[in-house]
């Protein structure tokens, strides 16, 4: 059987951190970007408010801080050998974000399959950002079926890996699910819980569900 894993990127492959708070550290916006993240965490405003949000405080973002964000973000380990792996056995790992998608497809360089995030103008920013491409959490687990289809698996043959309610969709649309430092509530709800910063502990978890996967 083919699977399919999918990868939250905000606390999840990304330790205590997101990446809209590492890009704005690189402006100096860290009150900013507190502010926002506690409206969204509070329910206050939604995915279309946050990302116009983060659009207007980004006005001097450049290509080079959103690398040098990245490059110092405070990922799990790990990522590289755990993807490498699910490639070698055949399977699909996919990152699928309400980031920023020119962030979330650096991924790629990793080993990711596919890296999908909410559509933002191309950096530095020279038009306003489209709420039309900006994901929600129900818009997880479309991008999800679409990568069923493009990888000719079903949701049945997908594991999601997440860390809050905006994983919450997704991990109630697929079989199996790893909290990956979670809070109590989506932990609630998942197959497995994992506290820790390896992500190959945690993706060693799922061979309780499957056995063979991560056997190594």
């Amino acid at each position: 059987m083919t699977l399919l894993h999918l990868f939250d990127l905000d606390g999840t492959l990304m330790h205590g951190s997101a990446a809209p708070v590492e890009i704005s550290r690189q402006l100096g916006l860290e009150a900013e970007i507190a502010e926002l993240e506690r409206s969204f965490s509070a329910r206050e405003i939604g995915p279309p408010e946050y990302a116009t949000g983060v659009h207007a405080l980004w006005a001097e973002l450049t290509p080079a801080h959103v690398r040098a964000a990245f490059d110092g973000a405070p990922w799990l380990a790990g990522i590289r050998e755990v993807w490498q792996e699910i490639g070698e056995r055949g399977d699909y790992c996919a990152v699928v974000s309400l980031s920023p998608s020119f962030f979330v497809e650096l991924l790629l360089e990793w080993g990711a399959h596919a890296a999908h995030g909410s559509v933002f103008p191309e950096v530095p920013f020279t038009r306003p950002v489209d709420l039309a491409g900006i994901l929600s959490p129900q818009g997880k687990v479309d991008v999800a079926d679409r990568l069923c289809a493009r990888f000719g698996v079903r949701r049945s043959d997908c594991v999601a890996y997440g860390d809050s309610m905006t994983d919450a969709a997704l991990f109630e649309a697929v079989p199996v699910s790893v909290a990956v430092n979670a809070r109590p509530h989506l932990a609630a709800r998942a197959t497995h819980v994992y506290e820790g910063r390896d992500l190959r502990e945690a993706y060693r978890l799922v061979g309780l569900s499957h056995p063979g996967v991560a056997a190594s």
